[in-house]
């Protein structure tokens, strides 16, 4: 009977693994850097087999760290971003790169090189679109796949497969073709709920009518919590584990967070459905669970089955928030590299400011945070952002006055989703927060106090991590299904009301928020 499961995350810059035993204890965790290739603007590129050997590499010392013998270990799960991987027609590696190198095989999911693609998708107003808030975004697979066709034909004709990231590394590990539900519903446009998920008509429109069989596509997909084979003998060496062991079908990154922060109420459907997972890290998603399809505009979904069975999934996003704030931080002329350090140190110093001044801190300076486009709830990749108020101080308090002020229009942009979404039905009061803004208490408080809801943080901030552990927990049969897991394995969270003092404030602040998305408008609208 096994005892132990390893779960990868595959992020923008590292793979982490965790060892984790039946009850959700973190054992042991490792991480490792992977390289990414930026070559033009919006372009962005990983090396799949550097991610392999950091994964083997962070799997291995996170093993020696736990004291978990190999033969203890069930399964192992793999999530990872949304990034598309292609291979040659014999499974080699195969340039997605317009600098021509072939180990740069991955177009990473944040690379917005098919614009236009995504809006060509976006005007078919295919039925398919209606699962997918009824736009295309240049982060799905499809605008990626018409972009490698025509622009590197000589790659699309030597295709032989075409794997999202989570799919990739189901494949490395045990030679299997399999394709998970999750992946393929979630950002290849494939409707799990139909009788035929692949919309063959919809391919042939953007030109993609030859993609199952170019990427050697499946027709039925593998749920969350099931298993796609065993280890070979190739990949257990590498990965200092069995042949023995399972791997469970893999997972979109944020989608595990959300199964790792709601998991616990998976057997609840009416709780479940008040509840949210904020995701957010570089980019900040939201995932929703519900048992009943609630079609939207500016959201990625409703999905079938993405996670949870019998159950549809939505989820929204800003595309760019810690990675925005590292952004402000890196062009002041009071700021510099953005390290962890550094952050605290604005952090605490915005405390003091705001002791000192009160809530008229930095209120002449309003962001609209689209620095990066506008995921949710404007499905607006071409958006651009906006400040306004700026002065010519220079001074590190003037750095601290506009990260405050950015934060604010960050959480406001989360409150911007949450009102977009209980106009379509949804009822969520509270968040439940994981990933790297845990850390950051200038954007933890503004959560609760700018969007209304309560805020909960799990007690074990590895909610990605937790919730590929417990689908693999389930794919090995440490536990029976995923509501099972979820119930044994989640650790419990710490709740954080929001100050009913704060709400004037950051109602006049969102209805400014508002006024810019306007206003933003009537000047791209002059010719």
């Amino acid at each position: 009977m096994p005892q132990h499961v390893v779960a990868v995350d595959i992020g923008t810059g590292s793979a982490r693994a965790g060892v984790f035993d039946a009850g959700g204890s973190l054992l042991g965790k490792a991480e490792h850097p992977i390289i990414m290739n930026r070559p033009r603007e919006n372009h962005a590129e990983h090396d799949s087999e550097d991610i392999w050997s950091a994964v083997s590499i962070a799997v291995r010392k996170a093993m020696e760290q736990s004291g978990a013998p190999p033969e203890s270990v069930g399964a192992i799960g793999f999530d990872a971003t949304c990034s598309l991987v292609v291979r040659d027609i014999d499974g080699a590696q195969i340039s997605v790169s317009t600098g021509g190198e072939r180990r740069f095989d991955t177009i990473v999911w944040l690379d917005h090189r098919a614009l236009k693609e995504a809006d060509f998708c976006t005007a078919t107003k295919h039925a398919v679109l209606e699962y997918s808030g009824h736009f295309m975004s240049p982060e799905m697979e499809m605008p990626k796949l018409m972009w490698l066709k025509t622009k590197l034909p000589g790659t699309w004709m030597n295709t032989g497969y075409l794997f999202d990231l989570a799919d990739f590394m189901t494949w490395k590990a045990t030679g299997s073709l399999s394709r998970s539900r999750c992946t393929l519903t979630a950002k290849w446009n494939y409707l799990a709920h139909a009788e035929n998920g692949w919309q063959t008509d919809f391919l042939e429109e953007i030109g993609l009518g030859d993609l199952r069989e170019r990427g050697r596509l499946p027709k039925e997909t593998v749920a969350v919590g099931r298993s796609v084979g065993t280890l070979t003998q190739e990949a257990a060496s590498a990965l200092g584990l069995t042949t023995a062991c399972h791997v469970s079908a893999g997972m979109i990154d944020a989608y595990a967070g959300a199964l790792g922060t709601l998991g616990g109420d998976a057997h609840d459907a009416e709780k479940l459905d008040r509840q949210l997972a904020l995701i957010a890290g570089t980019s900040s998603c939201i995932v929703s669970f519900s048992q009943t399809r609630r079609p939207s505009h500016g959201m990625w979904g409703p999905y079938y089955e993405a996670v949870l069975p019998e159950t549809w999934l939505v989820e929204a996003g800003q595309s760019a928030t810690g990675a925005l704030l590292d952004h402000v931080v890196r062009m002041h002329a009071a700021g510099g590299e953005p390290t962890a350090a550094l952050h605290q140190r604005i952090a605490s110093r915005i405390a003091q400011l705001r002791a000192e001044e009160g809530d008229a801190f930095g209120q002449r300076i309003s962001v609209l945070p689209d620095f990066h486009g506008n995921r949710s709830p404007l499905a607006d990749p071409h958006a651009v952002g906006v400040v306004s108020g700026l002065s010519l101080d220079t001074s590190f308090d003037g750095l601290c006055t506009l990260y405050w002020r950015t934060a604010v229009g960050i959480a406001l942009g989360i409150r911007h989703i949450l009102d977009h979404m209980k106009g379509y039905g949804y009822v969520p009061d509270t968040l439940h927060v994981a990933g790297g803004h845990v850390k950051n208490p200038v954007l933890m408080e503004l959560y609760a106090d700018a969007t209304g809801c309560t805020v909960v943080v799990p007690k074990m901030n590895e909610a990605v991590l937790l919730g590929t552990a417990m689908a693999a927990a389930v794919a090995c049969g440490l536990h029976e299904d995923l509501a099972g897991a979820g119930k044994a394995m989640y650790p419990g969270g710490e709740a954080r009301a929001p100050n009913p003092e704060k709400r004037a404030v950051y109602d006049r602040d969102y209805r400014k928020l508002l006024a810019m998305y306007r206003h933003r408008a009537e000047l791209e609208a002059i010719d």
